[in-house]
């Protein structure tokens, strides 16, 4: 085994994991996968990076989107992946600057979005809950919720 630092297998020996950068991709599962880029499309301004926009159709197994600085938000069709297929309501939270909250509390109504709930954390935190279409539980969410957010 080599000790040389470049190559992470001094962390094995101190018992230290390699370092993780962040979740690169979160993925939703949902009935129509041009549906739901049209709606984050519309809604947070995410871009689809795959595959090329004109191509995308409700028969397409998976859209990808840049969804901020270094994310991807992954929308498989139902079913047509084998091994990774949820069939719940899953939750997401976008991050979002304190100042920016107003901002979504007038912008999701105008997108015909109803807000469900306003929380704020115990840390300080403020978040809005509202749904997908096909009924996933998003969030945005301003700092003050985690230790590390």
């Amino acid at each position: 085994m080599s000790s040389d630092p470049q190559d992470g297998a001094s962390t094995l020996t101190e018992g230290v994991p390699p370092r993780v950068n962040g979740i690169l991709e979160s993925s939703l599962y949902v009935e129509s996968a041009l549906r739901s880029a049209e709606f984050y499309e519309r809604v947070f301004g995410f871009q689809v990076i795959e595959p090329e926009r004109r191509n995308l159709n409700d028969n397409t197994r998976l859209c990808a989107m840049s969804a901020g600085d270094r994310s991807v938000l992954l929308l498989f069709r139902r079913g047509a992946t084998p091994d990774t297929n949820a069939t719940v309501a899953i939750h997401l939270a976008f991050a979002v600057a304190r100042s920016e909250l107003g901002a979504w509390e007038r912008w999701l109504p105008y997108q015909h979005i109803v807000i469900e709930s306003r929380t704020t954390w115990e840390h300080g935190g403020e978040a809005l809950y509202f749904r997908h279409p096909d009924g996933h539980l998003l969030e945005v969410v301003t700092p003050g919720v985690w230790s590390i957010y």
